[in-house]
């Protein structure tokens, strides 16, 4: 059984210019810098950020509650002319796709994001789907806008009100994809949506330790006011493509990052993963054993990375 403190923790993305993309996420979308990390021996930095609802659990600390974005910043990018993300959204290197962002009122807060003057992918006047909304970050991410409808009023938008909802990469094969996050890290199936017009289907999945609960049972609604989801997106037919392969956002050009889990004992929960597992999960670090302790890196079926790490890691 999953331990019951498991939490989809944060989604890492890699940055240039972490002065630009730490003010374009607290002055245009509200989110508030928790923690800001530095580790100039490995010349990186890590920025800690989120919503401080009042729904979060430790809404204060970036490893015990879900919804955290952490940027990470490598020296030097910032001063690189030639330096680019890799956004995941551009062939030949297509992998993740996008954060999300869902708000109480839609259309007040493209409004003023628009007012602000930042750019969109796609606005919600745009395409089929009015909806959802994507607004571009200062590296070219994509952040979906999605409803969450909490104490919507007419004419107004709260960032009280705003979660960061959900994470989305593109999956090769989708049952061995829910399999891994569904039996090896203990997340359940909280909605499908397919789409066979376009011929693709998404599968959102996340952490629920509520023995009741029905998988596959989530009204929209219900799910844009959460945090901690991860959406995987299958565009059918991949999984037949023997040659077939996802950027994973670590190889170069590099970009997204991974997920990061947190559990109160997360070296007894890897232990349990191997023990079950064995050599059918891979691992770029076993826990604790590289430079950075209490935490360890396993690799989902199409070389995804999600970061393990303890909710108070041990000094």
């Amino acid at each position: 059984m999953a331990p019951k403190s498991l939490k989809l923790n944060h989604t890492c993305l890699r940055v240039k210019d972490p002065k630009a993309s730490v003010e374009f996420y607290t002055s245009k979308f509200g989110f508030q810098l928790l923690e800001h990390k530095k580790f100039p021996d490995m010349k990186f930095d890590l920025y800690f950020l989120a919503y401080p609802h009042k729904d979060a659990e430790g809404a204060s600390l970036p490893f015990g509650r879900e919804g955290v974005l952490e940027l990470t910043h490598n020296y030097g990018t910032e001063n690189d002319p030639g330096f680019k993300i890799n956004n995941g959204n551009v062939e030949p290197h297509r992998g993740f796709g996008h954060i999300c962002v869902s708000v109480d009122n839609i259309e007040v807060a493209c409004d003023e994001l628009e007012k602000q003057g930042v750019k969109f992918q796609k606005k919600l006047t745009d395409g089929r789907q009015k909806n959802i909304a994507f607004a571009l970050d200062p590296d070219g991410y994509w952040v979906e806008l999605i409803e969450n409808g909490i104490g919507k009023q007419d004419g107004k938008t709260d960032v009280s009100s705003y979660r960061l909802n959900h994470t989305m990469i593109r999956v090769k094969d989708a049952q061995r994809s829910i399999r891994f996050y569904r039996e090896v890290l203990g997340m359940k199936l909280l909605s499908t949506s397919e789409h066979p017009n376009a011929e693709f289907t998404l599968y959102f999945l996340g952490f629920n330790d509520d023995d009741s609960f029905v998988e596959n049972s989530l009204t929209r609604e219900e799910q844009a006011a959460l945090e901690g989801v991860l959406e995987l997106t299958w565009n059918w037919g991949t999984e037949k493509d023997e040659g077939f392969k996802y950027h994973n956002g670590n190889a170069q050009p590099q970009g997204y990052g991974h997920i990061g889990i947190s559990t109160d004992d997360a070296e007894s929960y890897c232990a349990n993963i191997v023990a079950k597992f064995g050599d059918e999960v891979q691992w770029n670090l076993k826990y604790d054993a590289g430079k950075l302790k209490n935490i360890a890196f396993v690799r989902d079926p199409d070389d995804y990375s999600i970061e393990i790490l303890a909710t108070k890691p041990k000094l």
